[in-house]
């Protein structure tokens, strides 16, 4: 099923495309000094934006698909960066996860997050210091091993959809062939792959020799967000838009056999404790990763203001993805 315009990248990856060490140093000195600020004083909730959101219908689903969480590592954060202006001494655990869907027309990932030996095949990808920030506790399940304890081989995914293009949505790509197809919004593809260095957060070694199905989210209103894409044409995936974070952040809103409405939404958050209260991740490290800060708030209280019903499952909520994964 084609649902934009193909191509395929074969250019091999080198070092010389990593983000320069010295300007990302000092992004990250920059971001820490704005870090101690923002947990004592954290912005504000646009109360505008929530009164003036028009919350649209969940469209009509004439199928559903089936859903299953891949855990595959853990990795922990003070909670007060998670989420800024909580006032906690504690850590919050996260975890890295791909899901697998099962739709009667075809079976996908969304996420193919982690291949195995990852801190030695894709962190190095990444400027100091972000491949230590970001490095997930051993061990590390690969997508393979994930995928075989499923009963699967990478020979039986027929395509994948990256919520974004950071390394932990996508370096299971390695362990994966390559005839399956990414799906994904172009502006995505161009920030990630575009210019001579990679943005902050993206190894590109994952994405090269694949193909990809480059598309618009040209779809209607769903829900809080104004801009949708129907993937079947039958409302049991939907894919709406979540920029922020990065310029072509998805959510994956699934239709799943068990009766219930699941939307996936990468790192737009990274627990839904942002959700409920309403805050942005601290700048130390949110001036990091998210690509454009306004847009990313933006996002979150659009998802704040979902009606009852949604399950909401953050790209690294330990709760909800284990949760999941145990069903």
């Amino acid at each position: 099923m084609a649902i934009g315009y193909r191509d395929r990248v074969t250019k091999p990856d080198t070092s010389a495309e990593r983000s320069p060490i010295l300007p990302t140093v000092l992004h990250c000195c920059t971001a820490l000094a704005a870090t101690p600020g923002r947990l004592l004083r954290p912005r504000r909730a646009d109360t505008t934006l929530l009164a003036n959101l028009d919350v649209r219908p969940v469209p009509t689903a004439s199928v559903a698909v089936g859903l299953t969480v891949l855990a595959q590592a853990t990795i922990s954060m003070p909670t007060t960066l998670v989420a800024e202006g909580v006032r906690s001494l504690g850590a919050t655990p996260l975890m890295m996860a791909a899901f697998v869907v099962e739709h009667p027309k075809a079976r996908f990932l969304v996420d193919p997050a982690l291949c195995a030996g990852v801190h030695d095949r894709v962190l190095p990808e990444l400027p100091f210091p972000v491949s230590y920030l970001v490095a997930p506790n051993k061990p590390v399940r690969g997508l393979a091993e994930a995928l075989a304890e499923y009963g699967l081989a990478g020979e039986q995914i027929d395509f994948a959809v990256p919520t974004h293009l950071h390394w932990d949505h996508v370096s299971g790509l390695v362990e994966l062939p390559s005839s399956v197809e990414l799906r994904l919004p172009a502006v995505e593809y161009d920030w990630a792959m575009g210019g001579t260095h990679a943005p902050v957060g993206v190894a590109r070694g994952p994405l090269r020799g694949r193909a990809y199905d480059r598309f618009e989210l040209d779809g209607p209103p769903v829900l809080t967000f104004p801009r949708s894409k129907d993937l079947f044409d039958d409302g049991s995936v939907v894919l709406v838009d979540l920029a922020g974070h990065t310029p072509g952040s998805l959510g994956v809103l699934l239709a799943v056999d068990d009766g219930s409405r699941v939307l996936l939404v990468g790192d737009a958050v990274w627990t839904k404790l942002q959700v409920d209260l309403l805050r942005e991740k601290a700048p130390m490290p949110g001036k990091l990763f998210d690509a454009d800060r306004d847009a990313a708030f933006a996002t979150i209280h659009r998802l704040h203001a979902l009606p009852e019903g949604i399950e909401l499952i953050a790209g690294h909520d330990y709760e909800a993805l284990a949760a999941r994964a145990a069903a």
